[in-house]
């Protein structure tokens, strides 16, 4: 990683008025954006989806495996840039949210796995977007069962101990 990427990390944080001792304090690990990004098609918004290169084949194979089972998993975000992450601050700040309340929710830019590639925020039909009640859905039941065989995780279960928010929505690829 370079120092470049460090500082950039360090202007935002300071800009948006994030700790200084956020990265410590919540044990999280700076994410390299990903080099190898691939089209994965379209979320549910109809906006284009951009994944990690081997995250992206996972995907594909994990997907038919649900449908094969009756399982529609429709994805609601995949990568996202630092800028990206930062607008989303920025637009939550500018609403009236504190930093605090934010950072529950979001990870400061240059922390989010989503800016590797590999992360995905999963709903499905019929199902609340990025809501807890994802977890009732027979879609989250299957992924609960079958996603560790395709190398993805629940990133942010209850009491986890980066302080998140439980999100019953969010997987990862841990790679093979």
């Amino acid at each position: 990683m370079s120092r470049t990427y460090e500082e950039k990390i360090s202007a935002i944080h300071l800009l948006l008025g994030i700790p200084e001792d956020y990265a410590t304090r919540r044990k999280l690990p700076i994410q390299e954006e990903c080099t190898d990004l691939q089209a994965a098609g379209k979320d549910i918004f109809e906006r284009e989806l951009y994944m990690d290169a081997q995250a992206l084949q996972s995907w594909k194979a994990m997907c038919a495996a649900a449908q094969d089972e009756g399982i529609e998993l429709q994805p609601v975000s995949a990568y996202r840039s630092i800028e990206y992450q930062q607008k989303l601050f920025e637009k939550k700040l500018s609403s009236g949210q504190r930093i605090e309340e934010i950072l529950r929710v979001n990870a400061a830019p240059g922390f989010s796995e989503h800016h590797t590639g590999r992360a995905l925020d999963l709903t499905c039909p019929g199902a609340e977007c990025l809501e807890e009640s994802f977890e009732h859905t027979p879609a989250f039941a299957w992924l609960m069962q079958h996603a560790a065989d395709f190398s993805f995780y629940l990133s942010f279960p209850r009491n986890n101990p980066q302080g998140f928010l439980y999100e019953p929505w969010h997987w990862c690829y841990q790679g093979k």
